[in-house]
């Protein structure tokens, strides 16, 4: 029994997966700018695909069956959220646009990369002395992004521009993975390169188990999400699945200042987070409780309104309408530097994704009629 248990536990995941993981999440891979993560993603997952390609706007999917008519996806988004240089001063100070929704309270002294036309300029958020900020009873300064303005070292718009630095140029934070006590992971862009590396894992562990898929599983790691799921909508016209599971990240609302009145009781560590929404597809998120609770693995669930916010909306709603479930994995701080989520959250969404794709067929009962 005792040797029983301990297999129980052997992680599913191995040393050239975590390897794998550091290494796209340190890698930018901005709105717009996914090239780079999108390369590492694929060479990754090549070896446990059959096919692959790569869509106008970078969008990458690694298939296993590509011949079978039916098709299930399973998806993540690629894209993090990110700067744009706008406009550059006389004095070589740089003052920015949003590329998505980065928070700019988090901004103040921050470093940063820059990246231009001669390559990676390092740059940091200038802000004031608290000394100059606080005093003669005014309030003080909140930051906005009107006001947030990045310092390269440049002390005029021609030494700036000496470093390749364009307006358009794309700027990232340079926090990148890194591991906390009791199990957790933090790093910039969990959102949603954790849902990449999921969906990879399931291929791999597919290949390595030899499993044979009644259908085609197309493996799609989507861009440009952050911007209102664009490229999630154009992939599900393409590729027009039969069945479609999503992961992307939930909030952690154990953390201070969050509602669990209105953003409901979810916690990291306590498994993945099943959403009912009305894009979720009924009987395809009970099949996915079902497995869970097949299978021995927690969920947590949670309620959605009018959209759920990620690429479930896209693959819903596209052609015909597609039979779509949102599979998540909590994460305390989005949008920040320091985003966390638990390791075992990792493995049991993986588990869960992997083990609702063997349940499946083309004969899995959806209609709701």
């Amino acid at each position: 029994m005792a040797k029983k248990s301990k297999e129980k536990q052997k992680s599913i995941l191995k040393d050239s997966s975590y390897t794998f993981l550091k290494n796209y999440l340190n890698n930018p891979s901005p709105v717009g700018f996914e090239s780079s993560g999108q390369k590492i993603w694929l060479d990754y997952i090549k070896p446990y695909i059959d096919s692959s390609f790569v869509d106008p706007y970078g969008t990458a999917v690694g298939i296993i069956n590509p011949d079978e008519p039916f098709k299930v996806v399973i998806e993540a988004h690629a894209d993090e959220i990110s700067w744009f240089v706008n406009y550059i001063t006389n004095d070589g100070l740089i003052y920015l646009k949003r590329n998505g929704g980065v928070d700019h309270q988090i901004a103040p002294a921050k470093r940063v990369i820059i990246h231009g036309k001669k390559g990676a300029v390092k740059a940091v958020f200038g802000w004031p002395a608290i000394h100059t900020r606080i005093g003669g009873g005014e309030k003080e300064t909140q930051p906005k992004v009107e006001n947030l303005f990045l310092d390269t070292g440049a002390r005029s718009k021609k030494e700036v521009e000496d470093l390749g630095i364009h307006i358009g140029a794309v700027v990232t934070y340079e926090e990148g993975f890194d591991e906390l006590a009791y199990g957790y992971y933090i790093g910039r862009a969990m959102d949603n390169r954790i849902g990449g590396f999921m969906i990879a894992e399931v291929a791999r562990l597919l290949k390595e188990n030899k499993k044979k898929l009644p259908f085609g599983l197309y493996v799609v790691n989507a861009v440009q999400e952050e911007i209102g799921l664009r490229g999630a909508e154009m992939i599900a016209r393409r590729i027009k699945p039969d069945v479609a599971i999503i992961t992307d990240v939930t909030h952690d609302t154990t953390t201070p200042m969050i509602n669990k009145i209105i953003e409901g009781d979810i916690a990291c560590g306590k498994g993945p987070s099943l959403a009912y929404a009305p894009a979720v597809h009924n009987k395809l998120l009970q099949v996915v409780q079902d497995v869970a609770a097949e299978n021995k693995i927690p969920v947590q669930l949670r309620t959605l309104s009018r959209s759920t916010g990620t690429d479930t909306d896209s693959f819903a709603y596209a052609n015909d309408g597609c039979p779509s479930v949102l599979i998540s994995i909590p994460l305390r701080y989005m949008h920040t530097t320091v985003e966390m989520l638990h390791k075992n959250d990792v493995e049991n969404t993986i588990k869960l994704m992997y083990e609702t794709v063997l349940a499946l067929s083309p004969k899995t009962k959806l209609s709701y009629l």
